[in-house]
């Protein structure tokens, strides 16, 4: 799927959860922190739509957060297995492969992804922030993270734990690309 075909893909859903609970832009924008334009725009699919406003949603409206990004209910509550390869594509950003690693569970409370970021120029490195708490952990290659002042080298094994609320932004090192689980809370 095409990234700005995503966002027209989300955005209905957004607005649509909205209008079935009965709720005005102004009541969604209290309910998730953020201000009425800031909905309105995600809610136009003209916009990266960041997954830790997608979670806002989730929470405020009480449904599951496969069900905005897909538009699929899941289904398993007891577990949910993905093997290798299966994870569920989420074409948040042109720039990273997001794979879903538990979008088949039903009441998730954190969003397990498996992410791909390309090599990149520093200057290529776009600052990106977001309510909650973000756990890394690399799996393949080296992987660049900006967080807020701080520039970290991590590598394969290493893990990180922050706030996504600081600014943070994402890079391969080494002309490769890195790989790692992240798991948003």
């Amino acid at each position: 799927m095409h990234l700005e075909k995503a966002y027209k893909d989300i955005a209905p859903r957004l607005r649509g959860l909205r209008d079935a609970l009965d709720m005005s832009v102004e009541d969604l924008a209290r309910k998730t922190g953020v201000g009425p334009e800031l909905v309105a725009l995600y809610e136009s699919g003209e916009s990266e739509i960041p997954v830790g406003f997608l979670m806002k949603v989730a929470q405020a409206c009480h449904v599951d957060l496969t069900v905005l990004i897909s538009g699929v209910e899941p289904h398993l509550k007891g577990y949910s297995l993905v093997r290798r390869g299966e994870g569920l594509s989420v074409e948040r950003r042109k720039d990273y492969d997001y794979k879903s690693l538990a979008y088949r569970f039903s009441g998730r409370k954190m969003e397990p992804f498996l992410i791909t970021v390309p090599a990149k120029s520093p200057e290529e490195m776009n600052l990106v922030s977001h309510s909650g708490q973000e756990f890394i952990h690399v799996t393949e290659g080296r992987l660049e993270l900006r967080l807020g002042e701080d520039i970290l080298a991590l590598e394969p094994g290493d893990s990180l734990y922050f706030d996504s609320q600081t600014p943070h932004a994402l890079r391969g090192l080494d002309d490769r690309h890195a790989v790692f689980l992240d798991v948003i809370l």
